[in-house]
Order: structure tokens, then C-alpha cells, then sequence
């Protein structure tokens, strides 16, 4: 799952993002709603934690312009005016869910997660060959054996598993998996893949398709 965290609050914005990080989430931080609108032009994104109040552009004008597209991320709003008239006037420019400040991580974490559900259509629980993940409960087990991932190994297994059995390029795993910083000549996607194939055992389950990327059929 990519994030894109909209918060002009430089402390909050790193322990937030550090925070999704450790939860499996790859986060891009844009500190203005300029600087949020031009990542949104150049990548995509599952979900958008807003602030409403941003500087340079104001996060209103962020969550209206994305609002005229439907391809656009999910948006969580944050603000620290907690007033229902706050939440609706929010709610009204076209945001998903409203979140006020002081907020509780683990909430934050699950509007997240409930949001990029949302958003791609699916059910929490994917289910291919005998292989089951539970992404509310981030458990993975095979033949009902359960299997210790690491954050990067869920983050691409989640991903192959949400293609539904097509192909995933190395491109796409790397910008779903990784962030705005990952080196694209990197071969962090090839050795997490293959910590990944051994974890997973045998029979393999995850597929090479020569210049294409990998699968789970």
C-alpha cells in the first residue's frame, strides 16, 4: 500500500510516516499542499492523510481538485478542530474519513487500512491455491501454517495476491511497496522476492514471467 501524508508539521509528519512504515506501508511526505498536488501528479497512491491546514495550498483546494477524479486516492483528513461542523464541512469537499487532532496511531492505522479497502473494492482476506492472508489481522499462513513475514515481504506478497493472479512488473512492486527514495536500479525487489519464494516453500508459488515481473497463478 502507498501513502501520501499531506502534513506541514515537520515532527508529526516524521513520526507518522515512520510509523505506517513499520505497518507495511510505503509513505511519500509532502509538507505544503503544492508540494502534495505535484506527488499526486507524478505517482499513485492507495490513500492521502491530509491536514487540512496546509500551507502554500490549502488542503480544502487539495481534497476539492481530487475529488473531480476518479482515479484519485482515498483522502483521510486530519484537523485539529474537532466540532462536528469541522467533520462535515470536511466530509462535504469530498474527504472519506476525518480523523481530529490528538489522534491515537492505532486508529489512524486502521482508517488507513479500511480506506485502501475501500478503495480497491476488495475483501480483507485473500485467498490463492492454499496460501490465506488476512490483512486485518496481517496474518499469512499456508496448509494453515502460519508464516513470519517481514514488512517488505507482505508489502510485495499483498500485492501479487491483489492482481489476482496477473502479472505484476518489477516497476509496479517497487513503486507499490517502496517510496518516492527507492533506487530504481536497486536489487531490493529481486532479494525480497526471494526471501519471500523460501518462506513461502514448496511447491513454489510465486512465478518469473521473463521480462514481465512475477505472479501467483
Amino acid at each position: 500500500m502507498r501513502v501520501l501524508l499531506a502534513e506541514d508539521e515537520s515532527g508529526l509528519a516524521a513520526a507518522v510516516a515512520d510509523g505506517l512504515r513499520d505497518n507495511g506501508m510505503a509513505v511519500d511526505v509532502a509538507p505544503d499542499g503544492g508540494a502534495a498536488l505535484a506527488k499526486l501528479d507524478a505517482n499513485d497512491y492507495d490513500v492521502m492523510i491530509l491536514d487540512r491546514d496546509l500551507p502554500v495550498v490549502h488542503g480544502d483546494v487539495v481534497c476539492r481538485s481530487l475529488s473531480q477524479d476518479p482515479a484519485a486516492p482515498m483522502v483521510l483528513m486530519l484537523t485539529a478542530a474537532a466540532e462536528l461542523s469541522d467533520r462535515l464541512d470536511g466530509l462535504q469537499l469530498g474527504a472519506d474519513d476525518y480523523l481530529a487532532k490528538p489522534f491515537a496511531f492505532a486508529e489512524l492505522v486502521l482508517r488507513v487500512r479500511a480506506l485502501a479497502r475501500r478503495g480497491r473494492g476488495r475483501a480483507p482476506v485473500f485467498a490463492r491455491q492454499d496460501l490465506v492472508m488476512d490483512t486485518l489481522r496481517r496474518a499469512v499462513a499456508r496448509s494453515g501454517q502460519p508464516i513470519s513475514l517481514s514488512v517488505k515481504e507482505y508489502g510485495v506478497l499483498e500485492v501479487l495476491l491483489a492482481a489476482d493472479g496477473g502479472v505484476v512488473s518489477h516497476e509496479e512492486l517497487l513503486e507499490r511497496v517502496w517510496d518516492e527514495y527507492a533506487d530504481p536500479f536497486s536489487n531490493c525487489v529481486r532479494v525480497t522476492m526471494n526471501r519471500l519464494r523460501r518462506k513461502l516453500g514448496d511447491p513454489p508459488m510465486v512465478e518469473t514471467v521473463t521480462g514481465a515481473g512475477y505472479r501467483i497463478p
